[in-house]
């Protein structure tokens, strides 16, 4: 991943599966600071009290974060497996809870790990991948010949309309993802025979 883009999760979601009679479920849920990680964690804990384990991991592109928590597992069998799948999917901003109900069967050293690295892999898949891109966020006034050429050449270049202002003018505000800005700047030139460019009035990072 470049810094122009980052993959992460889309939304909260959980699964759950029965490994020799323990119960395990996953958590997933995209967060963006550590307060809301923990906030989250806590949530889990809460909710599930009862459990022998709630395992965790998460990863933030802020001050590149990574924590993880064996809650009372033996080291490096449950929160080093959880935040690995993490890793591996290249994921980030995101924190996973894995909770652990046992079923009074020991599952060993590999056991565990490989229970643990599943509950984390089935709640990513049901959260969902996502790729955040890097966008400019640009407006462009133009005059009502010129709209509609407008209104297609956006989407066309890979951009996505916000709002549409119709006064005298047609002030149009979207999104551009950073690599296609040039693009469109040469097709809007080429269009409107040099008569309108973009103004930039910020960036953020839009799913795509």
């Amino acid at each position: 991943m470049t810094a122009t883009e980052y993959r992460t999760i889309g939304k909260q979601a959980s699964d759950e599966f029965i490994e020799k009679k323990s119960r395990f479920i996953g958590y997933v849920k995209p967060v963006t600071t550590q307060e809301e990680a923990v906030a989250f964690i806590n949530e889990i804990k809460s909710k599930h009290w009862d459990a022998r384990h709630n395992v965790y991991a998460y990863v933030l592109r802020d001050g590149q974060t990574r924590r993880y928590s064996d809650d009372g597992e033996p080291q490096g069998t449950a929160g080093i497996p959880v935040l690995d799948v993490l890793l591996k999917e290249n994921l980030t901003d995101c924190v996973v809870v894995a909770t652990r109900y046992f079923g009074g069967t020991l599952l060993g050293t590999g056991g565990l790990v490989r229970a643990y690295s599943h509950t984390a892999k089935i709640a990513v898949d049901a959260g969902g991948v996502i790729t955040m891109k890097l966008c400019k966020v640009l407006r462009i006034c133009c005059d009502y010949n010129f709209y509609g050429r407008l209104n297609s050449l956006i989407p066309e270049c890979g951009g996505v309309i916000d709002g549409t202002d119709f006064a005298d003018s047609v002030t149009v505000t979207f999104k551009m993802p950073v690599d296609s800005v040039d693009d469109f700047e040469r097709k809007l030139v080429d269009l409107s025979l040099g008569k309108f460019r973009s103004e930039e009035i910020g960036e953020e990072f839009k799913n795509f």
